[in-house]
């Protein structure tokens, strides 16, 4: 039977909540300093948290070391049964899970208990690989030889985790790791550091080995040189900004260390002109405003084909007027607050540049505090900046197109390539965009907006590197070892 879930280390309803880094298997006092953790929608200070410096993040990766070849020879149907024991904890502490989402991460309530419960389903599908580590047998052209392939753990993952899907996008990052047999290091969000170490802990106290899963908050430079550089870390999982994640892919090749990168995007929803008008509208409203478009795959660009264009800006523009925004805790709230009070002015100042460059905001621009309206910029031309400038805000930019094919050329304009989507009805020009997308996602009749355990997440151009989910999780946190058994002993010529 696997163990009864821990309780909260720390009460999360204090005022004086401080959290510190979770190295092997225990809170652990830092001689560094701490940082607040700040409530994005009223300002206040959600908690303390204690910065790990280098030889907390040293420790961390040796006592993930240590852990793993403990955990590796377990058999694949244990760490089956302790990752769903992770799931089902995960659900189980929904109401603590889904407040911390709220408090610090600016999460309303729909999308925080909607996260939560991705969460536990993205474990289960975790779980589910650990019986899925397969190899290949081959033909050899040498007689008597059997030629196969295995896969073993790399070792050692290190995460950098974003502040918009914490709890998920960890969870994602840290099952399948498991799954694969390796260990792994973590440095959450200085905008969500409390859901990470919660995190941690959850995944310890379904009966991981102590050290197996660390969790260090600390300053993201020093994370990344330091598991880069040390011998003992094989991986690096970061999800965030392009330019950050440039600079992450260019220092891991100087040490030939393997990553994969989940980076910003700008993608395209295409509507056509045959599409169902309100089923356009749904798609482009959940596309963008879902975590106030704060996640990298949301629909920022929507390309319509003329014919329906100034009916679709009309409707769009409708929908957001009556979208309510505020107070995340508030139920009925759809928009919440952004990370920090600063996006506030970014976003003002893109539409404005926007506006000098021929668009039009046709609703929204507005913000009260950190909660910025719903806002639709119409007639956006592919010269203007914000054609191609991530926002990641509740802003959508509404391009008309003369028809699919120039529709499809707008599309590919841009320096990412992330996911993509297309409302039609018609199968010819559907598969046209499938082939012709320059993404590494396509959908056809809903948003851009789409993610699963088990399939193949990721983007090309300036979206990132490599895949995440399912096999592809695994293959990537894995090594692939050649063996060749020969029956006979083989002739040499010397």
């Amino acid at each position: 039977m696997a163990p009864t879930p821990q309780q909260p280390r720390v009460d999360t309803r204090s005022s004086d909540l401080v959290v510190r880094p979770f190295i092997g298997g225990q809170t652990v006092e830092c001689e560094g300093g701490a940082l607040r953790d700040i409530n994005p929608f009223d300002g206040s200070t959600y908690a303390m948290v204690q910065q790990g410096g280098r030889s907390e993040i040293v420790a961390a990766i040796g006592q993930a070391q240590q852990a793993q070849r403990a955990w590796f020879a377990l058999a694949p149907k244990q760490r089956e049964i302790i990752l769903f024991q992770v799931a089902s904890s995960l659900e189980e502490r929904r109401e603590e899970l889904v407040e911390i989402l709220i408090n610090e991460g600016g999460s309303t309530v729909g999308k925080a208990n909607f996260e939560v419960g991705a969460a536990a389903d993205m474990v289960r599908g975790a779980a589910g690989e650990c019986r899925r580590i397969w190899g290949e047998t081959m033909s050899s052209d040498v007689e008597d030889t059997l030629s196969f392939t295995l896969r073993r753990p790399v070792g050692v993952v290190a995460a950098i985790l974003p502040f918009n899907f914490p709890l998920l996008l960890g969870s994602k990052k840290i099952a399948f790791a498991l799954a694969a047999g390796n260990g792994v290091v973590i440095k959450p969000s200085p905008h969500t550091p409390v859901i990470g170490l919660r995190m941690g802990e959850i995944f310890e106290a379904a009966g991981l080995p102590k050290g197996l899963v660390n969790v260090v908050p600390s300053d993201a430079a020093l994370f990344a040189d330091t598991v880069l550089e040390h011998p003992g870390v094989a991986m690096l999982s970061f999800t965030g900004s392009s330019a950050i994640g440039r600079e992450l892919a260019a220092k891991a090749g100087t040490q030939l260390k393997r990553v994969t990168l989940e980076l910003g995007g700008k993608s395209a929803l295409v509507v056509l002109a045959d599409a169902d008008l309100e089923h356009a509208v749904d798609a482009a409203c959940f596309g963008i405003l879902m975590h106030q478009g704060q996640i990298c795959m949301a629909n920022s660009r929507v390309i319509v084909e003329q014919p329906l264009y100034e009916r679709f800006v009309e409707r769009l523009t409708q929908r957001f007027n009556a979208v309510p925004h505020g107070d995340p805790r508030n139920p009925a709230n759809v928009v919440g607050p952004l990370i920090h009070g600063a996006k506030v002015d970014q976003l003002k100042a893109q539409l404005a540049e926007a506006c000098t460059e021929g668009a039009r905001v046709a609703c929204g621009g507005k913000a009260e505090g950190s909660v910025f309206a719903p806002t639709v910029v119409a007639d956006v031309t592919s010269a203007a900046k914000i054609f191609d400038a991530e926002c990641f805000g509740p802003i959508v930019c509404v391009t008309p197109a003369a028809d699919a094919a120039e529709a499809l050329a707008l599309a590919n304009q841009s320096s990412y390539g992330l996911s993509s989507a297309v409302i039609t009805n018609d199968l010819a020009k559907a598969m046209m965009f499938v082939e012709g997308l320059e993404a590494g996602m396509v959908h056809i009749n809903e948003s851009t907006v789409h993610d699963e355990p088990l399939v193949p997440f990721g983007g090309i151009k300036g979206s990132g590197l490599g895949r995440e989910g399912g096999r592809h999780s695994i293959e990537a946190m894995t090594e692939l070892k050649w063996v060749t058994m020969r029956s006979t002993r083989p002739h040499v010529p010397f």
